[in-house]
């Protein structure tokens, strides 16, 4: 029991620990483009189009396969079941 408490404490200690040393990245400075209500220029956002149909083509890709396989058991299983009939007939 004291072995466990200590390996939850260690583990609650490097977590806290983790999250104090990985902070964000200050902010940039005030007004860079000359007008007053922000950063001057349009801002850019992360690209996910590419990615994100990676990650589409991998679950359909992964989602085939699975039923395949199920498909393939429920085929094997079916001949199993047939085989054993004949045999005890």
């Amino acid at each position: 029991m004291k072995n466990m408490f200590r390996r939850i404490l260690i583990l609650t200690v490097v977590f806290f620990g983790y999250s104090l040393i990985t902070l964000a990245d200050p902010p940039g400075p005030p007004n860079p483009g000359g007008s007053p209500t922000g950063s001057g220029g349009t801002p850019v956002g992360a690209p996910i189009d590419g990615g994100l149909g990676i990650l589409l083509a991998m679950g359909v890709g992964y989602g085939a396969r699975k039923f395949s396989q199920a498909r393939k058991e429920k085929k094997e299983a079916a001949e199993e079941r047939r085989a054993d009939e004949l045999m005890s007939s």
